[in-house]
């Protein structure tokens, strides 16, 4: 079998040239023009990011894409789904607002913000997962089933219970409804070391299940009855207190997002752009954003985003620790950045779990711009 081609670029520019010029002249060359847009409507999924984190991607490279689009004679829209947690986008009037604070509107972008799932995260669209071992079926947010054509536009960076985030999980996750998010998150229970808690209450305030709780000890305990496993409270804990109650789940949500990534592609054309820049060690649903832990990469695009992701990976990996970073603090005993961050989880079962299922191949040929 063929190797998976991925294209690249890196972040130097010459007088005259930008960022967003390479970006267009990245996609022509990875054969975006391939697809044909001619009146057909385009899903650009996308991350906002949560208003506080300025780690997330900017309007401007999202433009590029849509403004390409457009020329081709297609109707792009960006998109996303509500989230599980507290925040600025759990539902799609905050979700809009946030967007709108981040720069996401048709003045900047060119084309519209579409939230998926609806205004309260319940609008889906129950997709076969062809192949799949732990999701039959996946609950997508309707808008983005509706649309002919599916690009994802995704900002390359650490997650605390997917090790990283790229491709596969704004695909996966960032396209699932709530419930969606819900049957994804659903095997992780985490827990409370309660010699680490200091009772500051933080994990309480996140939690949108109202399942934290404070001890008369003053310590933090969960309730997993009412815990839907999304994994806040590890993010949001400053002490290291809180972690994932059983190794293997982690690996269960890395193979259910790259099951929901394959039914959001399946049947129709897709294509995928990664961005490695301001490499946080957390998502950009958190309302800040930690130090960078490495340089800034590049940008790198296909039509497999099983290759782009693991080509991602190895160039992250094999790019230095920021001195300054959370990660220079950290062990380095992994030989992996990101599960170096995040000792709980390990992200290379995203993209093992997308090679079974048939979503793409881990072999790819990497052809610098």
């Amino acid at each position: 079998m063929a190797k998976s081609k991925v294209f690249w670029t890196d972040m130097r520019c010459t007088v005259g040239e930008s960022l967003l010029v390479k970006l267009e002249r990245l996609i022509k060359k990875a054969g975006i023009g391939d697809i044909d847009f001619n009146n057909k409507y385009v899903a650009i999924k996308i991350h906002f990011g949560e208003p506080g984190n300025l780690a997330f991607l900017r309007p401007n490279w999202a433009k590029v894409v849509a403004d390409y689009v457009k020329s081709r004679g297609g109707m792009p829209f960006l998109t996303d789904c509500n989230t599980l947690y507290v925040g600025r986008r759990n539902q799609a009037l905050n979700h809009m607002a946030a967007a709108f604070e981040n720069g996401y509107s048709p003045l900047s972008t060119g084309c519209h913000n579409i939230i998926a799932d609806g205004l309260k995260g319940t609008d889906d669209v129950e997709v076969p997962v062809a192949g799949g071992v732990y999701c039959k079926t996946a609950r997508i947010g309707r808008a983005i089933m509706d649309a002919d054509i599916i690009i994802s536009l995704n900002h390359f960076k650490g997650h605390e219970c997917a090790s990283f985030g790229g491709a596969l999980k704004n695909l996966g996750m960032g396209s699932g409804s709530r419930a969606g998010k819900m049957i994804m998150h659903n095997e992780g229970k985490p827990q409370v070391n309660a010699s680490s808690c200091k009772g500051c209450k933080t994990c309480i305030n996140w939690c949108a299940q109202g399942a934290i709780l404070l001890g008369t000890d003053k310590k933090a305990r969960i309730d997993h009855a009412k815990c839907a496993g999304c994994g806040r409270c590890i993010g949001v804990c400053n002490y290291n207190a809180i972690s994932n109650s059983s190794g293997g789940s982690f690996d269960v949500l890395n193979a259910k997002i790259a099951e929901y990534s394959k039914a959001v592609v399946d049947g129709r054309p897709n294509f995928h752009i990664n961005i490695i820049n301001q490499v946080s060690p957390y998502c950009d649903c958190h309302g800040e954003n930690d130090a960078a832990i490495i340089p800034d990469i590049g940008i790198f695009a296909g039509f497999d985003p099983v290759a782009l992701d693991q080509a991602c990976l190895d160039a992250a990996n094999a790019a230095p620790v920021i001195a300054t970073s959370i990660l220079s603090e950290r062990a380095q005993k992994h030989g992996d950045h990101f599960r170096n961050v995040h000792p709980s989880t390990d992200g290379k079962t995203q993209i093992a779990h997308g090679v079974k299922i048939g979503l793409g191949s881990a072999d790819y040929e990497l052809i610098k711009m």
